[in-house]
């Protein structure tokens, strides 16, 4: 599609977890309705299983979002699929979204399902750390990924373009010697050593030990935004609320920028001031509807 100049550019929208507010995340139906929104492109959040098979999942443990318990990482694939993973939510699942034992996914199957969407479609992988198996995840991601055809200097797998997400500078930094930085983003939020201390509930010095980690984390990730090691920088909304002049210096260095997780109006009218590039949210469909005027299908250039 020729993109008139004249028109008004958006940011590209990300479906956070798929359409995670209409039915439950990181499941096929969450997706499905992610791609009928039209999303410009999905998130997801990856762990390992015990058997070494990559799966969509934000928590380290099953306790939030399925009817079982414990870490990921201690159960095989075959495990998992035996638990439920949707009816939490308490949304009714179309019978053309699969059945409910279809919902869990791996990566290889969210892979097919962007590539029965019928047009170009974006995938952000976020990789989940501390991880019990470190930097194998990363490993293992990019060997699902090869073996379906991905090519590592386009980061495109037939209609899919991947692109790379997590907190640690360590993954980052991993992922940096096989996916050209225009491909990786790196994640930063705003870490208060204190609240965080609070929040964990550890004790003042576990909590405190933990804490400050995850905060040099934060000091190192913005490092890599600084320097230019990435292309994409990836704010929370929170992030860039607070820190407008380190927001400013980033776009204007020329840093692509994804912020999470844009769900307000008020917040979806502030990233489209600041001319952030792309918008990852629960709620797909209505950000797309306040972002693009009636009648027009927009999409930014690559």
């Amino acid at each position: 599609m020729t993109i008139d100049e004249s028109l008004p550019k958006r940011p590209l929208v990300f479906a956070h977890r798929g359409a995670s507010a209409a039915f439950a995340e990181h499941t096929r139906a969450a997706y499905l309705q992610a791609l009928a929104d039209g999303a410009d492109g999905v998130e997801c959040d990856v762990h390992l299983t015990r058997d070494q098979h990559v799966v969509l999942l934000h928590d380290a443990n099953l306790d939030r979002t399925s009817d079982g318990t414990g870490p990921v990482a201690e159960r095989t694939l075959d495990e998992l699929r035996l638990l439920d993973f949707s009816s939490w939510k308490g949304a009714r699942i179309p019978e053309k979204y699969g059945a409910r034992s279809e919902q869990f996914l791996a990566l290889s199957e969210l892979l097919d399902v962007l590539r029965d969407a019928g047009r170009d479609i974006r995938l952000a992988i976020e990789l989940k750390h501390p991880s019990p198996f470190q930097l194998k995840l990363e490993d293992r991601v990019l060997d699902v990924l090869r073996s379906e055809g991905w090519d590592a200097g386009t980061s495109s797998l037939d209609n899919i373009t991947v692109t790379f997400m997590s907190f640690s500078p360590d993954s980052v930094r991993h992922l940096l010697q096989s996916v050209p930085a225009e491909f990786i983003c790196q994640l930063v939020d705003e870490i208060d050593v204190d609240e965080i201390r609070e929040e964990l509930g550890l004790g003042s010095l576990t909590g405190g030990a933990i804490a400050n980690v995850m905060k040099a984390a934060q000091l190192e990730g913005e490092r890599i935004i600084d320097e230019c090691e990435v292309r994409l920088a990836g704010p929370g909304i929170t992030y860039v609320r607070e820190h407008a002049r380190t927001v400013q210096r980033w776009l204007e260095s020329g840093r692509r920028f994804r912020v999470w997780t844009v769900d307000s109006e008020r917040d979806v009218a502030l990233c489209q001031g600041l001319g952030i590039h792309e918008i990852t949210t629960n709620t797909p469909a209505r950000v797309l509807a306040q972002i693009q005027p009636a009648g027009l299908q927009l999409q930014l250039p690559d």
